[in-house]
């Protein structure tokens, strides 16, 4: 029987100890079974022919506030037992393995009074040192308790910073700058699924049309079309239902839900209100922000959603509210929201990913980095926060391998993700060696070759590939990819830059000058959008703190 075998058995035994006793116990029964077990001390052991070079594992452990934990129990397990180890975080919170033989491992942290953390499977190359930093989450509690309170967020303007990243990486892999806000919104959880179910939508669209004056069959076929997207279809049906039964608030809420599928926002407006005169419940101020910010009054919608999330702070309202302070860059406030929540929810990736989206757009990059990393351990087979991530690179400085190896879990998680192929390509791009290194270089162009042979229409993927060509001074396969970057995508400026480069250094001169001019075109277009979205974020900012000042009418 192994050492660690026998330690692993002892320690999953259920004994009692009196707390103060427990690190003396444990370390008696440590001395015991290591003279036990352990040979006459015969010197340094001789490295086996499996891995003639030692590895080494090694990291730091926090909660979700970045605060150190000493004396985490930490497990890193191989594909056979000959790997396994153990060991505790010191006081400072960091744990090290050295002299592991390479091969396939996953790290696990385990504390009372925290939930487990498992990372992996990752591979580990002879030789090869990785970090591995762990976010260890609260465990859940059997009641949330009371909700907490949900004032307006105080926060001070000190100025309107520039968030914007016009520049990129200088490593030339860098995507290009965009809104994480917006992206990530999309993480909050639908309203509805689609059935898609045909035989079930004749039906019941064939019942309603039999009979006009039946409430109930006009209802579920109406509630079934805006289920599955048909929101313009669904209208006739819910108004048909609603005059039927005008005091019926569920008929009504769903004909809202309607009008504002179909874009007729003042009309959803109108019966929203209607509806919280009647009933002042949270899914309709929730409905209305929706209406808001489609209709594009941001600070409405703000209030819409702090007032669902005041009357029920559930992770939808609470995680709505802050994506749609930060959609305007209202940071320091969704800050504050999302920390509310992920103190709720102390399990949600939603949470951490939206304090990761804040922390990026503060600049707080290290903090943003931490809650990201979080979020994917938290929920390994969410896609989303490893897109999260993969957006960050643009601010990514290559130094911590943090992203490296969770984007690398997520391709070998969804090997058949674009999105996967692409960002890991990117994190292995930013920490090669240079130039000469061919090994690296060549991984790199397998996974972006596999990124848009997944999705055809990855421009980015494309520009990436060119980057590549260009610093092996592969001009035709360079011109090629630039190209189909731009062809995708007419708009994207840095690869019409790239592509005049190319041109120039090939001596097509007039080439490169044509694309010079489309560049200082699409430059133009996005500076004058820039521009105006710095002006509406001014707007939005300077009216969000005149309401949230003390003295001012709420």
């Amino acid at each position: 029987m192994h050492l660690h075998n026998f330690l692993g058995a002892w320690f999953r035994m259920d004994y009692r100890v009196v707390p103060g006793q427990r690190d003396q116990v444990v370390a008696c029964v440590i001395v015991i079974v290591l003279g036990l077990f352990s040979p006459v001390a015969q010197g340094p052991s001789q490295p086996t022919a499996k891995s003639k070079v030692p590895s080494l594992v090694q990291g730091h452990v926090a909660d979700a506030q970045g605060h150190s934990i000493s004396m985490v129990r930490i497990e890193v397990k191989g594909e056979n037992e000959e790997g396994n180890l153990s060991t505790e975080t010191d006081s400072a919170g960091n744990y090290r393995f050295t002299s592991i033989v390479a091969g396939t491992y996953v790290v696990r942290a385990e504390l009372a009074g925290y939930q487990n953390t498992i990372f992996g499977p990752f591979t580990l190359g002879s030789g090869e040192a990785k970090r591995i930093d762990l976010i260890l989450q609260p465990e859940r509690q059997g009641s949330l308790g009371a909700p907490e309170f949900f004032d307006p967020p105080k926060f001070t303007i000190a100025g309107v910073e520039d968030t914007t990243n016009l520049g990129g990486h200088a490593s030339g892999m860098a995507p290009p700058a965009e809104s994480l806000a917006n992206d990530i919104a999309s993480l909050s959880p639908a309203t509805g699924a689609p059935s898609s179910n045909g035989v079930l939508e004749r039906t019941l669209r064939g019942r309603a049309e039999r009979q006009p004056k039946d409430f109930e069959a006009n209802f579920r076929a109406g509630k079934l079309l805006l289920n599955d997207g048909k929101a313009q279809a669904a209208v006739p049906y819910l108004e048909r239902a609603s005059r039927l039964k005008p005091a019926e608030l569920d008929s009504q809420y769903e004909l809202a839900r309607a009008y504002m599928g179909a874009g007729a926002y003042s009309d959803a407006r109108t019966l929203i209100q209607s509806g919280l005169s009647a009933q002042d419940r949270a899914c309709w101020h929730h409905l209305l922000a929706e209406v808001e910010e489609k209709s594009g009054n941001p600070l409405a919608a703000v209030e819409e959603y702090q007032q669902a999330a005041q009357l029920d702070s559930s992770l939808t309202n609470l995680f709505d509210w802050g994506m749609e302070l930060l959609r305007h860059h209202a940071v320091e406030p969704a800050l504050e929201v999302f920390g509310r929540g992920n103190r709720r929810f102390p399990g949600s990736a939603q949470m951490l990913t939206g304090l990761g989206v804040a922390s990026y757009d503060r600049g707080s990059y290290e903090d943003a980095l931490r809650y990201a990393c979080a979020a994917t351990d938290l929920n390994p087979e969410d896609p989303n926060p490893y897109l999260l991530l993969g957006k960050m690179q643009n601010r990514d400085n290559g130094h911590s391998d943090a992203a490296l190896v969770r984007l690398e879990r997520f391709a070998h998680l969804q090997p058949e993700s674009p999105s996967a192929n692409y960002y890991y390509a990117l994190a292995l791009w930013k920490r090669r060696k240079g130039p000469e290194d061919a090994a690296t270089a060549a991984q790199v162009e397998s996974l972006l070759q596999k990124s848009v042979h997944l999705d055809p229409q990855l421009a980015t993927g494309y520009l990436q590939l060119g980057v590549l060509y260009s610093e092996r001074r592969d001009l035709t396969n360079a011109i090629l990819s630039y190209k189909t970057a731009v062809q995708i995508d007419p708009q994207f400026e840095e690869a019409h830059y790239r592509l005049a480069q190319a041109y120039r250094a090939s001596g097509q001169v007039r080439k490169s000058q044509q694309e010079m001019e489309r560049y200082r075109e699409t430059a133009k277009t996005k500076a004058d959008e820039m521009e105006r979205e710095r002006r509406e974020i001014r707007q939005f900012v300077y009216r969000f703190q005149e309401r949230s000042s003390p003295g001012k009418p709420q």
